[in-house]
């Protein structure tokens, strides 16, 4: 590294805002722009397993050249720099320089393992736990069958999945840990909501609800690419249908081998599935038609937020009353609370 300044080194996430320091990161991805005047730009995105900054490499800095032609997605770096908070863009981080890893860094303490984050639960654990839920919870026995059907088969690409690409649970096992919490708020909730109206006839059915809730987000394993080491992506099929139209034709497939699903019960599934985001804006392709997607939506809704919340205020490292502004909640969180 040049310049005249030796900052101390540390980890990504623990750089304070306007600090100046080296650390090492991932670059995750790069994206060539041009300026308004027509001069191209590269915009990149670095990160640890706690935070992702955004670099931006103009045409007339001395790293132009080395970005457009050397530097790959996938690689690990040390950049030197300042961390900045940006109030419309987020956390980036100024660079004087930068250099691909080498070596001789693994005496100053970088490890790969250090990029990737994981969840709090065992995947393995976890993925048995959700079978276990299923048996136990899911009387009507075609339906059991098709949900059990689609964790099998899916089972060894499950088990690393996030449960989104950036926002909620973006960590290996966030999907099964996510999906987890949902099932057992939604049936928790299903149950309260049938003894509040036994008017409903027929009732709110909790079979349907714990079915749709282990499958809401099964169209990740196909939307998300997880290949090559680097964070998930969005993957083709991803980028021209997204996880719910990939879902119900998961769910459709599988349910082809299970003869005695009733097709009434399969239509009420897919619907859950394919509106349970409720709002066009949020992607859901059909507004509820049914009280069960409600139930699900909420519970999705609320865990999803949540564990942003709770991720942002656990992890976050900076003095102050607040938290650095989040990217993906759009605003700083209070974080200095006696009660």
């Amino acid at each position: 590294m040049s310049k005249s300044r030796r900052p101390p080194l540390l980890k990504l996430a623990e750089i304070q805002p306007g600090q100046f320091a080296d650390c090492f990161a991932q670059l995750v991805e790069k994206r060539r722009g041009l300026t308004q005047s027509g001069k191209p730009y590269y915009q990149l995105r670095f990160r640890d397993a706690r935070r992702t900054v955004v670099v931006m490499i103009w045409q007339d800095s001395e790293l132009f050249e080395a970005c457009q032609l050397q530097w790959q997605v996938g690689q690990f770096f040390k950049l030197r720099g300042t961390f900045v908070e940006h109030e419309r863009y987020g956390p980036q981080l100024e660079v004087e320089a930068i250099r691909p890893v080498e070596e001789r860094d693994r005496e100053d303490g970088f490890q790969e393992r250090d990029f990737i984050q994981t969840s709090r639960h065992d995947p393995e654990q976890m993925y048995q736990q959700l079978v276990q839920w299923v048996e136990q919870e899911i009387q009507t026995a075609p339906l059991r069958v098709l949900v059990l059907r689609l964790l099998h088969k899916y089972e060894a690409e499950l088990k690393p999945l996030p449960a989104s690409d950036r926002r909620y649970y973006p960590f290996a096992g966030g999907w099964l840990e996510h999906t987890l919490t949902v099932a057992r708020h939604s049936v928790w909730l299903a149950d309260r909501y049938i003894q509040l109206y036994p008017e409903l006839q027929p009732p709110i059915n909790r079979d349907l609800i714990a079915a749709a809730a282990v499958l809401h987000d099964i169209g990740r394993v196909r939307e998300l690419d997880l290949s090559g080491g680097l964070p998930p992506r969005v993957s083709i099929a991803g980028e021209l249908f997204g996880h719910l139209i990939l879902a119900h034709d998961m769910i459709r497939s599988a349910a082809a081998e299970v003869t005695d699903l009733s097709a009434e019960m399969l239509e009420l599934l897919l619907h859950i599935v394919l509106a349970h985001l409720r709002l066009p804006e949020w992607g859901s392709t059909r507004l509820p038609c049914i009280p069960e997607v409600l139930i699900l939506h909420h519970a999705d809704d609320l865990d999803a937020k949540l564990e942003m919340y709770i991720r942002c205020l656990t992890t976050d490292s900076t003095d102050g009353p607040f938290t650095e502004r989040d990217p993906v909640l759009g605003r700083p969180l209070l974080k200095q609370r006696s009660v």
